[in-house]
């Protein structure tokens, strides 16, 4: 990942508040698409230029070609709030973030957690995240639905891993459970990635708990009930089971490892 400063400049009078609504459009329209990373863009203003600091994927994540049609609008509507185009500067690479996929993988899978704010469409041939702009659109020009769903994930991860309340529990089950509101939306997302990209695609299934060893070792895919999706060897030294027909991959349980 890569951080990047980007100048919006003046060209006639205007306000602040319609110089506010035109960046902050054109930042979450970037963020629906992928280009940019995170929740949050602080947006300074001097001597009649906005800066925005911005986390992005790869270094040309904002060239015009990866734009939405919604970028390509909220682009537009800077000049009616009296901006010039935006004009970016790299800083650099951020030296505690991950790399970008940038080869076509095998397969792929839907992963996140709570401490990652990177693409939550990760390469099955290494688990780097891979740019959404990059992937067909899933839905209406953009990812907002996948970016949602992530967002969910993440807050449900968060809650269990504080282990400080009783929603703790409602956010395992979110995590763990395939008859969860948020499996069934993330399962659906997947699906429709793999039918975009033509890629195998699957989705992560959080586990932890169970009674022994044992029975977590034989434990059968809980979508359909088989006993073969248990692998021989991890993959990518984190997944031990994964079941073909469900397009699920999930790890042996966190209090057995």
């Amino acid at each position: 990942m890569f951080v990047c400063e980007v100048r919006f400049e003046c060209f006639a009078d205007t306000t602040i508040s319609a110089a506010q609504h035109a960046i902050n459009h054109l930042l979450e329209a970037w963020r629906a698409n992928g280009q940019i990373l995170g929740r949050e863009f602080a947006v300074s203003f001097n001597d009649g230029e906005f800066k925005a600091r911005l986390m992005l994927p790869a270094q040309d994540s904002l060239a015009n070609r990866h734009n939405s049609p919604w970028a390509k609008a909220a682009l537009k509507g800077l000049t009616d709030a009296k901006i010039l185009p935006p004009r970016e500067k790299l800083l650099g690479q951020d030296i505690n973030a991950n790399e970008s996929a940038t080869h076509t993988p095998e397969w792929q899978l839907l992963y996140t957690s709570y401490v990652h704010m990177c693409s939550p469409v990760r390469s099955g041939d290494n688990m780097l995240p891979i740019p959404l702009y990059k992937l067909p659109a899933t839905f209406n020009g953009d990812h907002k639905q996948l970016i949602r769903w992530q967002t969910e994930w993440q807050a449900c991860d968060e809650l269990q891993m504080a282990s400080a309340t009783k929603a703790e529990f409602a956010a395992l089950d979110e995590l763990c459970s395939v008859g969860s509101d948020l499996f069934r939306r993330g399962w659906d997302l997947r699906g429709r990635i793999e039918y975009l990209t033509k890629i195998p695609t699957y989705y992560y299934l959080y586990r932890v708990g169970g009674s022994s060893l044992q029975d977590e070792l034989a434990r059968p895919c809980p979508r359909c009930g088989s006993t073969d999706w248990r692998l021989d060897e991890p993959l990518l030294d984190m997944f031990h089971f994964r079941c073909e027909p469900c397009r699920i991959v999930s790890n042996l349980s966190w209090d057995y490892q």
